[in-house]
């Protein structure tokens, strides 16, 4: 009868092998020729004196004509030079630097988009770097796909110790997910380090970002425009469109990273993306159980090894395809350790989260 556990799999492997199945869908766009929308590139940031200048130099290096763009980096009460660093850049023709005028990442893109002049806003971390070709990318991209919301990929900087690979296995994970949903015209996630969406639907939807909260810029705003019009949401694959993003350094950071990023969930309006928390949280609870069953209990180590196994079926298929993409197939080696280590790693996320106290400031 112990055997009947494995049903439980069930929900979980049915939900990750259809998000597979939109991942076999993606086709790389090639850009043509830039539209004539003009862009509007938002850069919240706080305290990023050392990481900024970088980003900046992306940015004035950009192939998009100087013309059909603009910069606006917003700074939310930085403690260092963040604001005069990007004060005394002069490289972009049409930038302007602003203070948020109240504080948090949040309040920070409302008031750099309230600034703003063009029609797509193009949102980006300041610990960010991108390609030269990246808003040419998108500015095609729009053109041709007309969306209100554009999910870029992102992917982390690499890293030699276990505790990097896995951080980039685990983020890979979760830009499958992000993927192959918006490919099936579920999108449950994205990610605010590179995302534009159209300006009149962002004063539209921001109403529905939870100010109150310190993450979730991206995914309640997705959300909320899901709501209205699933199909307008598009998915991005080119490496011309990937944005790199700095690993935590520490496992305090990715911790308290994580935490704050799971906080968020119970305030999900998004069927899809609760179902799919549930399912999975559910799934890891189970493994846990039966690897502590199994200590007590040998014979349920067997029932360990068959739910371990079959768990993990869908999840190297996504990474394997993820990491395939990124160029990053090196990670898959560390597959196996991640899988045992995984269920531990999200146990102690979800209990921080509990304890993650609500705050506006985080980035």
């Amino acid at each position: 009868m112990s055997w009947l556990i494995l049903i439980l799999l069930f929900p979980y492997l049915y939900l990750l092998l259809k998000i597979y199945l939109g991942l076999l869908s993606i086709t790389q766009f090639h850009a043509e020729k830039s539209g004539k929308v003009f862009l509007s590139v938002v850069v919240p940031c706080r305290n990023e004196e050392k990481n900024l200048p970088f980003l900046l130099s992306d940015i004035a290096r950009q192939t998009l004509d100087d013309n059909l763009f603009e910069l606006i980096i917003v700074d939310d009460n930085s403690d260092d030079s963040t604001f005069q660093t990007a004060s005394g850049f002069h490289l972009v023709r049409n930038m302007k630097v602003i203070r948020n005028e109240a504080s948090g990442k949040k309040n920070a893109i409302r008031n750099g988009v309230l600034a703003s002049t063009g029609n797509l806003i193009v949102t980006i971390d300041a610990d960010c770097r991108i390609e030269k070709t990246f808003l040419e990318t998108l500015s095609s991209f729009y053109n041709e796909m007309i969306p209100k919301l554009i999910i870029c990929p992102v992917v982390l900087e690499s890293g030699k110790s276990f505790f990097y690979r896995f951080q980039e296995l685990e983020f890979l994970s979760l830009q499958g997910v992000t993927a192959g949903s918006a490919m099936l015209g579920d999108p449950v996630m994205c990610n605010g380090a590179g995302l534009a969406f159209k300006k009149e639907a962002f004063l539209r939807h921001s109403v529905n970002m939870h100010y109150e909260l310190a993450s979730g810029d991206d995914i309640f705003l997705l959300h909320s425009i899901k709501k209205e019009n699933r199909l307008s949401i598009k998915w991005i694959e080119s490496s011309a469109a990937t944005v790199t993003t700095k690993l935590a350094g520490t496992p305090a950071d990715f911790i308290r990273q994580r935490s704050r990023w799971i906080s968020k969930t119970a305030y999900y309006s998004d069927i899809s993306a609760k179902v799919l928390a549930i399912v999975t949280f559910v799934t890891i609870l189970i493994q846990l159980a039966l690897l502590v069953a199994g200590i007590f209990f040998p014979k349920m180590l067997l029932i360990f090894v068959a739910f371990l196994i079959l768990k993990s079926v869908p999840d190297f298929l996504i990474l394997e395809n993820t990491a395939s993409r990124y160029g990053k197939n090196n990670l898959l080696t560390w597959f196996l350790p991640s899988q045992i280590i995984y269920p531990f790693y999200v146990s102690v996320i979800v209990l921080c989260s509990l304890f993650f106290k609500k705050q506006t400031t985080g980035f």
